[in-house]
């Protein structure tokens, strides 16, 4: 009499379900891997942030191509959300994205007093971003997204520490396969 192991009978099981079961089935495993990514990625940003000590620590995901919004954010202050927010239009473009697609990093000391093109000034200064840390998130595939760390209240010299500290946190996003679906 052969012997099944509990693998071997899990998976007869889901092979002798209903086509409907299978669907919730898989389904339910889909939501619990989302909330399993979320949960790290909240962890992953909420350490970032208090690490650093700065006022807003977000990732801003492309849902097509140079246009994104923030899809997660951790916050000092609950009246600095920008939750949802999409960037200023046109201003990110292809040119960013093969600088950042190379490892790019950008560290804004003072947004008032960088070089930097008027759109992504008045863009900074909506979201009232005083210093601006971005490293980007790359996946296989690409350019999924940037990791950005914002001071709000004052300007900031970031230190080479906590550049390692965001490149870090971006290279574990991107290497977890279950994070970003890569």
């Amino acid at each position: 009499m052969h012997s099944q192991t509990q693998c071997e009978r899990i998976q007869n099981q889901h092979h002798n379900q209903p086509p409907i079961e299978q669907g919730l089935q898989i389904l339910l495993n889909r939501l619990v891997n989302k909330m399993g990514r979320d949960k790290l990625i909240r962890k992953t940003i909420y350490q970032i942030r208090e690490t650093l000590q700065v006022d807003r620590v977000v990732i801003y995901y492309f849902y097509e191509q140079w246009h994104g919004q923030v899809t997660f954010e951790s916050l000092s202050s609950q009246k600095l959300s920008i939750l949802g927010s999409t960037g200023a239009d046109n201003c990110f473009n292809n040119e960013y994205a093969a600088l950042y697609l190379a490892g790019r990093v950008k560290a804004i000391a003072d947004t008032e007093l960088e070089p930097i093109h008027a759109c992504h000034r008045d863009f900074l200064r909506s979201i009232q971003a005083r210093a601006n840390l971005v490293v980007p998130i790359i996946i296989p595939r690409g350019l999924w997204g940037l990791l950005i760390a914002h001071q709000c209240q004052n300007p900031r010299v970031w230190s080479q520490a906590d550049i390692e500290i965001m490149k870090t946190g971006s290279q574990t996003l991107a290497t977890d396969s279950n994070i970003l679906g890569s």
